[in-house]
């Protein structure tokens, strides 16, 4: 897998987090155990730091990124959907990210709450716990996250990153 030090910024991913062969991970990364990092997948620390938490999963296509003044955090128990972009922001544990979303700097996704699908979180905004925002630019909708679908999300990837982690090989 492409896995890279950028100067003294060298990723840390715990020895039961999975990293597929195709994604990349530059610098300041670090990702927790049972997180997953799928294909096409680019987590870049090269100016700032980002951090992954445990049983996260960050799929295919997904751009995470952060500079100097706003790492990137992303906590545990959490689903960033294919072709999401995250920098500089906060998830915080037990969120959804959706697909084709995008969640910009100093933005605040609390525990419980979505992102939908192709949403736009501009800068500095804050999604309550339980929230979902949705929309170009979203718009906050309180009360209306299906927090067990997201940890339905989590032990999916979970269970699927252990999978591959066994049984993924080059042909």
């Amino acid at each position: 897998m492409p896995v890279y030090a950028l100067g003294d910024r060298t990723p840390q991913i715990h020895p039961e987090a999975f990293v597929h062969p195709e994604a990349v991970v530059i610098g300041d990364v670090r990702i927790g155990a049972d997180s997953t990092v799928w294909p096409s997948a680019v987590l870049r620390g090269d100016y700032g730091t980002i951090i992954v938490g445990e049983r996260t999963s960050i799929q295919d296509g997904a751009v995470v990124h952060a500079v100097a003044e706003y790492p990137t955090v992303i906590g545990s128990d959490c689903v960033v959907g294919h072709l999401a972009h995250l920098e500089g922001c906060v998830v915080e544990d037990g969120a959804l990210i959706g697909s084709g979303s995008i969640v910009l700097h100093r933005a605040r996704v609390h525990s419980g709450a979505t992102v939908a699908a192709g949403a736009v979180v501009r800068n500095g905004t804050d999604v309550p716990e339980r929230a979902l925002a949705v929309g170009v630019p979203a718009t906050i909708k309180p009360e209306a996250s299906d927090v067990s679908s997201i940890a339905d999300g989590v032990a999916i990837y979970v269970a699927n990153g252990r999978r591959y982690r066994d049984e993924l090989r080059e042909l």
